[in-house]
């Protein structure tokens, strides 16, 4: 009996050791694992493509940009007291000299460093909400103008 599970076992460890001749793209590297890679640079480093239904990404002390509401709301932001929401003259000025919009990477560095998902799939939902904030703006300013433009005409 004590033979028989013996073999097994390195039948199973031949096995398993025979199996990773299947996955040549994949490689280990101090601790760290690699798929399409041989140096991977983290826990977790694939160079290709990655098909999913579903990525979660934790936020991990990064600031929801819940922020950019409360400053409308109270002038302020308690999650975040640095936040102003730029001016439409300012945002020109700032997209004209730099050619992208603040606090969003240009292409440039882009390009060179990548990014993180986390980071900027917050930056793109700051950007949509004070792309809300200057709707309602507009709006407010276009009903007033629909205000005036009635009362000149009675």
């Amino acid at each position: 009996m004590k033979n028989t599970l013996l073999i097994v076992i390195a039948l199973v460890s031949i096995h398993c050791i025979g199996q990773r001749g299947d996955y040549k793209n994949i490689s280990e590297k101090n601790g760290k694992i690699g798929i399409g890679t041989t140096n991977p640079d983290e826990l977790l480093t694939v160079k290709g493509k990655i098909h999913t239904q579903e990525v979660r990404v934790d936020l991990q002390g990064a600031v929801a940009p819940d922020y950019v509401f409360e400053w409308y709301a109270k002038g302020f932001s308690t999650l975040k007291p640095d936040y102003q929401l730029l001016s439409l003259e300012a945002l020109d000025a700032f997209v004209r000299k730099h050619k992208h919009l603040p606090k969003i990477p240009s292409a440039e560095t882009l390009e060179k460093e990548g990014l993180s998902l986390k980071q900027m799939n917050l930056l793109l939902l700051e950007k949509v909400e004070e792309l809300t904030l200057y709707t309602l703006q507009q709006q407010k300013e276009i009903d007033a103008l629909k205000e005036k433009l009635s009362a000149l005409k009675e």
